[in-house]
This record gives C-alpha cells, sequence and structure tokens, in this order.
C-alpha cells in the first residue's frame, strides 16, 4: 500500500477519526504532505508519520477532567451557589424594608 487515509491511520494509532482530525485543527499533531492521487490532492499517512504522531499521543492533553478537578469544580461551584443566595437573601431584605 502507498500509503494511509487518515480515517486509517486514526484506527491504526486506537484513536476515533474525529479526535485525529481535531488534534490536526489543533495544530498538536503534524500532518503528513498533500500528494496528488488521480485528479484529487490528499494526504496519506506513512508508517513513519503514524509512528511519529503515536509518540506525541501521551503528550496530548486531552481536555478531559480529572477526580480533582471535578471535585474543584464542584466546590467552587457550591461557593459560587452559596454567595448567590446570600445576596439574594440580602437584597429581598432590603426590598421589605421600602
Amino acid at each position: 500500500m502507498f500509503g494511509y487515509s487518515t480515517r486509517d491511520a486514526a484506527k491504526k494509532l486506537g484513536i476515533s477519526f474525529t479526535s485525529i482530525n481535531r488534534y490536526i485543527a489543533d495544530g498538536k499533531i503534524p500532518l503528513p504532505p498533500l500528494t496528488k492521487v488521480g485528479g484529487v490532492t490528499v494526504r496519506l499517512w506513512s508508517d513513519a508519520d503514524i509512528e511519529r504522531v503515536r509518540a506525541l499521543l501521551p503528550k496530548i492533553a486531552n481536555g478531559r477532567k480529572t477526580r480533582y478537578q471535578k471535585k474543584h469544580l464542584a466546590v467552587s461551584n457550591q461557593h459560587s451557589v452559596k454567595a448567590k443566595s446570600k445576596t439574594r437573601a440580602v437584597s429581598q431584605k432590603q426590598h421589605k424594608k421600602k
């Protein structure tokens, strides 16, 4: 085979086609050069290109929340809810005084 399509490269890397496209759009992984096949210009991934991306994958932050980040977000959300309820109570008291 001359090269792999982006979809085939994603399968060989064990990630989804959507993920590899997102990484390409964000500039997190290098792109293979453009190749003209027939009258169409495509990107064909070689085995070397796939191995280069495979080495980069563990270093890419995937945006998922870890357990600590989830707990931290939950605590900060609780603080903001408490602050909002206090300001509502104060504003309601001021409104009743008038």
